[in-house]
């Protein structure tokens, strides 16, 4: 911990110095300035169309800022939610339980009961995954001599528990603090990054979430292209808990229709 304030305080006062450099040719990324004038470029830019004209911001661009900032008050309000329903949701639970018929309650109980347990599996494997997204880059940083890599490590744990964007935005913040550090560990970083998201995406996460929401990997694969088709990044995230819902109660009503099954064709006859 002690390391971790120090390297995240570190990297807080050094960014200044980073821009500073940039702006004025300086230091690795410093050729930015002097082959192609980055920063006149920006002024002019601003100057004649502010900010969305310098950005070349569309309006699929405008919106897909628009969905980031959403996503980050989701969260916070999500946290709060959580926060009281943890206080609270034990009771409001019990009292939709009371509605139900006394016979039917038992029943309904146990289905509630795979349920929390399907979403909390997911996210015991979201936070799994995020961490060794988080070590994993660390490792890699350290190895190449890059600094504050136990901050860079966090902040890719962090953003890494964002399904789609997450992993992509914290890459390229790491990317380019390793490549000031210098040519070669921004290449291995970058390289590290590529391959490190085509693993988890295609093994890591079908495997966790295989086993926590005890889904098929081919389901997991199929969820999330769903849901981020029909939602994006909200869709992403709420899939895989969906999928393991739906399937608890599917399961539940197969059981329940062989019981009704096997209750109308009654015992069987003794044999003579």
């Amino acid at each position: 911990m002690p390391k971790l304030v120090d390297e995240v305080n570190g990297l807080v006062q050094a960014l200044p110095g980073y821009v500073h450099d940039l702006t004025h040719g300086r230091g690795r990324l410093g050729f930015l300035e002097r082959k192609y004038h980055v920063v006149e470029k920006v002024r002019e830019q601003v100057h004649k169309g502010g900010a969305k004209r310098l950005l070349g911001l569309s309006g699929a661009a405008i919106a897909v800022t628009k969905s980031v900032l959403t996503i980050i008050a989701a969260s916070v309000t999500i946290v709060f939610l959580t926060f009281f329903m943890l206080l609270e949701g034990g009771a409001w639970i019990d009292r939709f339980y009371s509605l139900l018929p006394e016979r039917s309650q038992p029943r309904w109980r146990r289905v509630g009961h795979d349920v929390y347990r399907t979403i909390g599996g997911y996210i015991t494997g979201n936070l799994l995954i995020s961490l060794i997204a988080g070590v994993s880059i660390t490792v890699v940083l350290l190895v190449m001599g890059v600094q504050y890599a136990v901050a860079l490590g966090l902040l890719v744990a962090v953003l890494d528990l964002i399904p789609l964007a997450g992993a992509t935005i914290a890459g390229v913040v790491v990317v380019a603090v390793s490549f000031l550090h210098s040519v070669p560990a921004g290449i291995v970083v970058g390289v590290f990054f590529v391959v490190y998201q085509q693993l988890e995406n295609h093994f890591l996460q079908p495997v966790i979430y295989g086993r926590t929401v005890q889904l098929s990997p081919l389901v997991v694969l199929i969820a999330v292209l769903v849901g981020a088709a029909l939602a994006g990044i909200l869709g992403a995230l709420a899939a895989i808990p969906v999928a393991g819902t739906i399937q608890v109660i599917v399961r539940d009503m197969l059981a329940q229709r062989h019981a009704v099954a096997a209750e109308a064709l009654g015992p069987a006859a003794p044999e003579t």
